[in-house]
């Protein structure tokens, strides 16, 4: 997810998303630590998808 697509989305929709998100990193962590993640740059993006979900729910709660 782009950081403009997440700025289009309003503060529940985020926490929604950013949950699911979470959730997927738990699923790719838990793959990986059992061997079977072949796409370890997964890791990497769920957790960049993840701040900039952080990001943008921040800047909208803080109202700018």
């Amino acid at each position: 997810m782009k950081a403009t697509e997440a700025r289009e989305l309003d503060v529940e929709e985020l926490q929604r998303r950013l949950a699911e998100t979470r959730r997927e990193l738990f699923n790719l962590r838990f793959q990986h630590a059992t061997g079977q993640l072949e796409n370890t740059g997964q890791l990497k993006e769920v957790r960049r998808n993840i701040a900039r979900l952080l990001t943008v729910l921040n800047q909208k709660q803080r109202g700018n």
